[in-house]
């Protein structure tokens, strides 16, 4: 798909297409439809990023909560969006055994309480081992800190999927 076939599509096809960049926000998508034109990937991400820093606290708070815990009930129950499934199927969280399992819904759950969202990172760019070093490490931080950088990762999936979707470099934007 390129920026013209973007450009061009209606309200209902764009949120369609774009709905689940920002995870089970199509709001967002909504929002960004009106800023068209958009003159490529990067400023079509812009855009989506820029939705999310205008909103207050709450807001950003209420799309990291839309993000379902890596390797949790979601995933177990098969209701896990597309994206999501390919994101953890590729970290290799499908596939972890009862202990792992354990060990990652002990810190999801750690997280959670701690912060009131659940633990969000780009999956796809990590080996579960390393997802989770991040829990564990990221379980530590302020608040404040720890919301920067769950958004950070919100950003970096959404990119990932934009590029997805159009045929983009994602390292590029």
């Amino acid at each position: 798909m390129d920026m013209e076939q973007v450009n061009s599509m209606d309200f209902g096809e764009f949120v369609d297409v774009f709905g689940n960049v920002i995870e089970r926000c199509p709001l967002i998508a909504a929002a960004v439809w009106s800023q068209r034109p958009f003159s490529g990937l990067e400023d079509l991400e812009k855009h989506f990023s820029a939705f999310i820093d205008a909103l207050p606290q709450s807001g950003q708070e209420g799309i990291l909560r839309c993000h379902p815990d890596l390797a949790g009930r979601e995933l177990q129950r098969g209701t896990l969006t597309a994206e999501s499934q390919r994101e953890q199927s590729s970290a290799g969280l499908t596939s972890l055994g009862a202990e792992e399992r354990l060990q990652l819904a002990e810190l999801n759950a750690r997280y959670r309480a701690r912060f009131g969202f659940p633990f969000v990172l780009a999956a796809r760019l990590r080996d579960r081992d390393a997802v989770l070093r991040e829990l564990a490490r990221r379980l530590h931080r302020p608040p404040a800190q720890e919301l920067r950088t769950a958004l950070g990762e919100v950003k970096k999936i959404g990119r990932l999927r934009l590029a997805d979707l159009l045929g983009g470099d994602p390292a590029r934007l």
